[in-house]
This record gives C-alpha cells, structure tokens and sequence, in this order.
C-alpha cells in the first residue's frame, strides 16, 4: 500500500473510532496492521450504517447533565419550527424562527426529551431528537453514603447444591442462600450473568456468551414452587415415578452441573406445569399478571420465545443445530415469512417460552423482595456480560445492531499470552448512536430489574472495546472507540430511577482516561487481592480505596487454595493454555514472589500468629493461612468485600478456565457441600463473625 493510500486508511479508521495503536500489557506501544484496521473497517461497513441519515437537522440525541445550559446549532435550515416535550408528554417549549440556534434553560428535568425539528424550506422535513438530562452520579445505598462496609458471598448460581434443587442451583436455592447469608451479617449475595442461553443446547453453558442479555435463563427455575406444578395431579404423578426419582438423584449427585439431564427434567416437569396453568380461567389474576408481562417484554420477549421454542424444534432433528447461522436460510432472521408462519403455527410452543420466562421474572423478583424484608442494604447484585453469542436470540432479531464481521475479546497480556476472543460480535456505536442509546438503556433496564447492584463486566468497554476481524486470532485486533461520556451518564440516569449501584470490572489494563470518570460517576471499582501490588509488596488494607469491591478471586482466577498450590499453571499446561515453557517458569517464579509478598502483608498486618512461618516456600495453604487472608480483605477500607464459598469450602479447581472451551468443564463445576451443609459447619461461621468483627471495627 502506497503512502498516499495508508494515510487514507488511517484517517478512516480514526473517523470510524478505531485506535491506530495502543500500549500493551508491557507498556509499550503498539501498532496496529494495515491488515487488521481494513478488516474492521469492512466490519464497520454494514448496511444499517449506510442507511443512517447524515442530513439531519440534528444529531439524533444529546446527553448533557441536570443543570447545564443547552445550546444546539441547527444544520441546513433556513426556516423551521421546534417544539420541547418532556418525558411525561408535557409541552415545555414550542417556536419558529430562522436563525440556527436553540437554548433551553438549565431546568430540565431528568429524563429522556423529545425535541422535534420541522424544516419548512424547501422540502419539508420533520426529525426528532432525543436530549437525555441524566444525574452527575450513579446510586449509591444508604449504608454506603453512611461509609458503612459491607460483605456479600459471591457465588455462580449453578454451582449450589441443596437437598431440594434438581441437580443445578435455582432460584429456590438462591432465596435460602440470600437467608442465610442475612443471618451472618452479610449485605448481598452476588451472582453470575443470569442470562437466557440455549434451552435447546444444554451444552452452551458460558453465562458470559448468552443468547439474550434481556431474559432470563430458564434453568434457574424452582420447579417445586411453581404454583401450577403443585397443584397439577399429573405433575406430582410424574415426579414420583421411580425413574424421575433416579434421574433427579443422578443429576444432585453429579461433581459438575449436567446441563442437558437438568435441563430435560425441568423442562418436561414445566410442559405439565404449563397445561395446568392453561386449565385456569383467563379472567384469574395469574393470567393476568402473565399478560401484563408478555405486553410489558414486548417485541424482544416475543423474539425471545420465538428462537427458543422454533430451536428446540430443529434441535430435535439436529443437535448441531446450534443457532441462527447454521439454520436453514429461510429461518435465518425473526422478520423472515417462514418464521411468522411457524409462530403461527405453533403459537402454544411459543406462548410456553414466554410462560417460562414470566416464571423466572417472578422467582428472581422474590428473591429480591426476600432480601428486602430481611433489610439488606443492597439485597442481590447481578452481573452484565459485555457482549451476546452470535448464534442466539439477540442478534437473530436484530441483526442491523451487529457488526458480525468481528467480535470482542481482549489483546495478549501476561495471564493469557495468546489474547482472547470471546465470540461476542459487538454492537455498531453508529447505529447505537443513530437509535439515541434505546437499546443500552433497554439493556440496563433489564439487568437492574430485581437487584440493589449491576456488576459491569469489562466496563472499559464504555470508553473502548478490543475489536477482532472475523475468524482472526486475538492479536489481530484493535481497540474501537465510544462516547464514553454518553454511556455514564445514561448509567447513571438508569441507575437513579431503578435505586441499584453500579460496579465496574475494570480488571487488566486499564486506560486512564476512564478511571477519573468511573470515580465522578460514582461506578465503584473492582479490587482482587491476588492483583493489589506493586513489585510483590502487597498493598496494605487501609490503601485501598473507599469507592470498590474488593475480592480475593473471580470466576476466571484460581480459588485461594488453587492460588497458593499454583494449580492454575498445572492446569494451564496440561490443556495447552500456556504453549510457552519459558512463559509459564517465569509466571511460576512471579508466583512465588508474590505468596511470599502476600505472607508479608499478612504477619505485618496482623492477620496471623507471630509465630507463624515466614518462608513462603515452606507454607501449606491452612485453615490459618485461610482465616488470615478473610481477615486481611475484611480489613480493608473499601466499602465492599466479596467472598466466596469456594474459599470458605478450601476447594482447589476453578469454575473457569480462560482460553478453554472443550478442554476443561468451563462453567459446570459445582460446590462440594450443600447450602445446608456449608451454614452448618462450625469453621464457615467462625470465619465470617472474624468478617463481621474487622468489617465493623
């Protein structure tokens, strides 16, 4: 490519938001290729780009803040009239006039503004614009603005055993862990993406690769507290057959979650559910609340039902049926005529997906409203994936929101030398601009629903995502750009009127353009213990800033037993995910450094017996050295910690493992001891009234 041709490429990539270089997990700067920002420039180039209108007499929305003075610049009207409504429908302003301004006083009201344009020269043209006037600050709870700190367990839903669950921790499961939690003194409990996945491929079972972040994943339904399955003679029939009685045992007793036998069970149980149900008069309050639901989902509820229930159609005959690319042509998009027609046709299996979901809407809101009465400060937080799978529901019915010709992932770095692509096509920020940010906001509005905190995974996908051409390795990518701006402060807008906290996973290289908007924002930060040094001194409690979570672990690190016994590395090359011997020495040799960093802060800070051993190398991870860790993170300033059962249990294997997908049972593995089991032993509550202590001291 010449120089004249490069430098038109360049100039494009910027225009499109797509940053020509960036510092890598080392520090140095690092181009992008010639290759890699064409690719995404023809990722970028969708059909749905081309159709947005770039005559507008306005951009199609503006974000500005409670109390600023708005002044808009009309683009190519010598003559129009305007007129303000208010969210509420009330007329604020109206006019005429030819001169190419409009100022609006500082006193509008939070919320989402129409402001509608009407050119009266030449053609006559009429556009609205939305203004969205949004809070300075996301929520924070009472107790927090109290400078209170609070605890929380941390647990992945699925992993939960209990005498009573059909071999997958449900909702059911989750309403007697908020209790008991509540009991010893904990704020929330926190939770993985419960987001809808593929109720007709068990199999996929990433909570962070989803078929729809907007619904729910149907599996966490407790079968048993559904009102229809109780009061169905065939339903209790059926359960006590001794085949289901075996296939239920065998599913409770399994060492990682069977997806597909739970699945199946609780599938047929809600099928007879679902006939006792359709056996109740319509004028019944259940079918009405049902019917305010599916009205209230709307066109993305219906979708939803739709691909589950035409899935589970073609799964039947195809288990490599796994999504929309792979489907015959004809039912490829929700709009196509052969996807209305079997809507139509199986109008019954369509209305049942939807039934589900209003179940799961029902059980999660109960669990909520449970840790309301119980007077938990934030009660249950939740957990946003930062993309959707390409086969799934969300991108079948709207594909012109996609750019399929890509996918998100993250750049190589220390942990994960070969970078990640997580499959996840992103959204097009043109078209998400050009709609005025409606699908974002539906986005929060879904994920807030029945919670007192959104964890935000991968939040410097707000200011920038890592972009990856279609089919193309990790380091093939670059980062894409957004308003970052726009997005905080529809955040905090949603935030506001929903009364749920935001937490930003703002892990690995962070720019620092972002983290000053973060902390204005009030989007708290995320804080793992493993991560908190510098040159393997580990930062002491009272260093650690007031507005974060801190944690010990995630879902994609080892557990502290894992940790310590450096299982991660032992799993790492034993599946291929480091293919680098001299890598995983030198990651080894920096673990050592960093138990001994650990064990340092611990004796300096008081968290064990002076006459414990000192030489890392010589220590064994204990029930001591288990204690000391809790004690050292319930010490620290920030005004959340998070635990995990896992850790409270000693266990070893991780629930994730990053760069795997059939190499290791990613997303399956469950907790050794039952809800029941874990708050009965002695040394669970021993430690967390050790939390309870430091976190009140």
């Amino acid at each position: 490519m010449d120089n004249s041709s490069y430098d038109g490429l360049r100039q494009s990539a910027i225009a499109a938001g797509i940053g020509l270089n960036f510092y890598n997990a080392y520090g140095h700067l690092q181009e992008i290729s010639e290759e890699s920002l064409s690719k995404l420039l023809a990722a970028l180039d969708t059909d749905a780009a081309h159709k947005i209108d770039k005559d507008r007499l306005l951009d199609p929305v503006y974000v500005t803040y409670q109390g600023d003075e708005q002044h808009y610049t009309i683009r190519n009207a010598d003559l129009f009239k305007w007129e303000l409504r208010l969210e509420d429908g009330t007329l604020k302003a109206n006019g005429q006039q030819d001169w190419p301004s409009l100022h609006f006083p500082s006193d509008l009201p939070l919320g989402y503004h129409t402001l509608t344009l009407t050119k009266l020269s030449g053609t006559p043209t009429e556009k609205e614009t939305r203004i969205i006037v949004a809070p300075k600050r996301c929520f924070e709870p009472k107790a927090l603005q109290e400078h209170k700190r609070l605890w929380g367990a941390c647990v992945q839903l699925y992993t939960l055993r209990s005498e009573n669950n059909w071999g997958v921790g449900d909702f059911g499961d989750l309403k007697q862990l908020v209790r008991k939690v509540s009991e010893k003194g904990g704020a929330y409990v926190g939770l993985n993406p419960l987001h809808s996945l593929f109720p007709a491929n068990p199999a996929s079972a990433s909570p962070y690769a989803p078929s729809s972040r907007r619904w729910l994943n149907v599996i966490y339904i407790d079968v048993t507290a559904v009102e229809d399955y109780q009061n169905s003679d065939e339903a209790q029939t059926w359960f006590k057959r001794q085949d289901i009685q075996n296939r239920l045992q065998m599913a409770r007793n399994t060492e990682y979650v069977d997806y597909s036998l739970a699945q199946e069970l609780k599938l047929e149980a809600l099928e007879i559910a679902y006939k006792q149900f359709k056996q109740r008069p319509q004028t019944d309050l259940l079918h009405t609340q049902f019917a305010e639901f599916v009205q209230k989902g709307g066109d993305s509820l219906y979708q939803q039902a739709a691909f589950d229930a035409l899935h589970s159609k073609l799964a039947e005959h195809d288990k490599m049926q796994w999504g929309w690319p792979v489907w015959d042509k004809s039912y490829s998009d929700f709009h196509s005529p052969a996807v209305t027609e079997y809507c139509k046709q199986n109008a019954d299996k369509v209305n049942f997906y939807l039934w589900l979901q209003w179940i799961a809407a029902a059980q999660l809101e109960a669990c909520y409203q449970e840790s309301q009465s119980l007077e938990m400060p934030i009660g249950i937080y939740r957990d946003l994936a930062v993309g959707v799978g390409e086969g799934g529901a969300e991108i079948w019915g709207d594909k012109d929101l996609y750019c399929l010709g890509a996918s998100v992932g993250a750049p190589p770095d220390v942990l994960g030398p070969q970078g990640q692509n997580w499959g996840l096509p992103p959204m097009h920020p043109a078209v998400m601009f050009d709609r005025a940010y409606q699908p974002f906001i539906d986005l929060l509005r879904a994920n807030m629903a029945s919670c007192g905190a959104l964890r935000m995974d991968h939040v410097m996908g707000l200011l920038r995502l890592w972009w990856i051409p279609y089919s193309q390795t990790a380091d093939k990518g670059a980062y894409v750009h957004f308003n970052v701006d726009h997005f905080l402060a529809i955040l905090a807008l949603e935030s506001q009127r929903h009364q749920c906290m935001l937490i930003g996973e703002d892990l690995g290289t962070v720019p620092p353009e972002i983290v000053e908007k973060l902390k204005n924002s009030a989007v708290y930060s995320y804080k793992v213990v493993y991560f908190e040094n510098a040159n393997n001194h580990f930062f002491a409690p009272y260093d650690y800033i007031q507005q974060a979570i801190a944690t010990i672990t995630t879902h994609d690190l080892p557990t502290l037993r894992g940790y310590w016994e450096k299982n991660d590395f032992d799993l790492g090359r034993s599946l291929g995910v480091y293919k680098d011997e001299g890598v995983l020495h030198h990651l080894s040799e920096d673990r050592d450094w960093k138990k001994q960093g650990m064990l340092d802060a611990l004796h300096q800070h008081g968290c064990l017996p002076h006459d414990y051993q000192r030489d890392a190398k010589q220590v064994q991870m204990d029930a001591t050295l288990n204690r000391a860790v809790h004690q050292f993170i319930a010490q620290s300033k920030t005004a959340l910690i998070g635990l995990q059962p896992e850790d409270w249990l000693d266990m070893s294997s991780p629930v994730n493992i990053p760069g795997t997908s059939e190499e290791y049972p990613n997303w399956r593995r469950k907790l050794t001891h039952s809800i029941e089991e874990i708050f009965a032993q002695q040394n669970v509550s021993d430690l967390l009234n050790l939390v309870n202590h430091h976190r009140n001291s």
